[in-house]
């Protein structure tokens, strides 16, 4: 199969799961009567489908591609297939932003708030893990900055958790953290949209850049690619669309780890080739995700990073064996 032909496969999947996401949902609206409620916008059916499943599903898409794409991204920066969004700290610095604004109430004064604080997490994290890379910092260097960060990150998450004025509050962080994207408007699309689109192209432009490092650091100098500027467009790029995934929809998990991994052997490990497929693969996954939240406990709110954890995690241990029978 040519990789036009996948990439056009993964659009159409991408469609059709984006139109199962519109008209699939508790509210027992029948798919003709919600296409037409979604194009008046009238009535209650209308302000379902406008005000509740449109921007879930603009979500379900937008975040999905940002974890696919920046997972294939770091993966082929880093040279190293365990390698994962979070792995710079901005998911854990997103967290922490948004479990500050729940615990001191912020979250409650505007409906950007939560989000807002969560991007600015985001942008310290990225700060510290610049400033403590170096100018010239290597992707070894990198690589430790981001755990010392998320470990930081996570510690302070824990404290604010554990000072949690009220079981009520504790409990929201908690929710928070597990991942949704229900409950989402169209204001969390006009938030995330314009830093998933930059960040995006940011990545999709340092495709050449990571196909000459895939040949090795030297190589790759040789071949007229400054590796400082590469690691800004890879650092940026992710923390833009890491930041802003995490702000509207939390802590959703092996998206990116996982989604490079099915794509590689069909398209192969160029990373220039990689990453467009990653994408259109993460926007599939994650909005299949949300619609099995909706349909296999409907009377539940089963959490999006719940259900991703679930299934991720069992692949990421079948590949660490099988990575190990390699030898």
């Amino acid at each position: 199969m040519s990789y036009r032909t996948i990439l056009i496969l993964l659009s159409i999947l991408c469609a059709v799961l984006f139109a199962a996401s519109l008209l699939i949902g508790p509210s027992g609206i029948s798919p003709l009567h919600g296409l037409s409620a979604l194009i008046s916008g009238d009535g209650a059916a209308g302000l379902v489908m406008r005000e509740l499943r449109l921007p879930r599903a603009i979500l379900g898409i937008g975040v999905g591609a940002a974890l696919g794409l920046s997972g294939a991204a770091m993966q082929g920066f880093l040279r190293n297939p365990l390698a994962e969004p979070g792995l710079i700290g901005t998911s854990a610095g997103a967290a922490l932003g948004a479990v500050i604004a729940i615990q001191t109430g912020l979250y409650a004064l505007f409906a950007l708030a939560l989000p807002l604080a969560a991007l600015a997490g985001a942008g310290v994290a990225v700060a510290l893990i610049l400033i403590l890379a170096g100018r010239e910092g290597r992707a070894l260097v990198l690589i430790l900055a981001g755990i010392a960060v998320s470990a930081l990150a996570a510690a302070a998450t824990a404290l604010v958790l554990n000072l949690a004025p009220s079981p009520y509050a504790a409990a929201e962080i908690v929710f928070w953290m597990m991942g949704s994207l229900a409950d989402r408007s169209m204001t969390h699309v006009a938030l995330a949209l314009p830093f998933l689109i930059v960040g995006a192209l940011i990545l999709l432009r340092a495709g050449a850049g990571l196909d000459a490092l895939s040949l090795g650091e030297d190589a790759a100098a040789s071949m007229g690619i400054s590796l400082k500027k590469l690691r800004l467009q890879i650092v940026f790029g992710t923390a833009l669309m890491v930041g802003a995934a995490t702000a509207v929809a939390g802590a959703i998990g092996f998206v990116g780890l996982v989604v490079p991994h099915l794509l590689r052997k069909s398209v192969g490990a160029r990373p220039s080739r990689l990453l467009p497929a990653s994408a259109l693969g993460g926007a599939a996954m994650l909005t299949l995700a949300d619609i099995a939240t909706r349909v296999i406990a409907p009377e539940r709110d089963l959490k999006l990073g719940v259900l991703t954890a679930l299934v991720g995690a069992p692949f990421f241990l079948s590949m660490i064996r099988k990575m190990g029978r390699e030898g």
